[in-house]
């Protein structure tokens, strides 16, 4: 796959393209039960729930490359006002969409 920019801009200064379409990059995570106890004993004592950020920071990198993917696959050069969605699924499931327009330089 080749370098596929991805910004959150409408406009890429110095580059004129045309619209090919929408992509997106999707995935849903979850974590192991005893990392869920020990994210349930934080709940208890408030504070940042680490593995729940990592699991987070892990989907929404595997969205963006699963976007750059479906970019590719429409032969875009770039992806322009990309998202982030998100969602939980459950009580120990996280659902994650980044999406934008591909783009074709001209």
């Amino acid at each position: 796959m080749a370098t596929i920019l991805v910004t959150t801009t409408e406009h890429i200064p110095g580059q004129e393209y045309e619209v090919i379409g929408e992509v997106f990059g999707l995935t849903t995570q979850s974590k192991n039960v005893l990392r869920n106890i020990g994210a349930s004993l934080k709940n208890v004592v408030g504070g940042e729930i680490r593995d729940y950020t990592k699991m987070l920071d892990e989907a929404r990198n595997i969205a963006v490359d699963r976007l750059r993917q479906n970019a590719a696959d429409m032969g875009a050069d770039a992806v322009v006002m990309m998202r982030f969605d998100s969602g939980s699924i459950g009580t120990d499931m996280q659902s994650v969409a980044a999406y934008g327009t591909a783009v074709k330089f001209k």
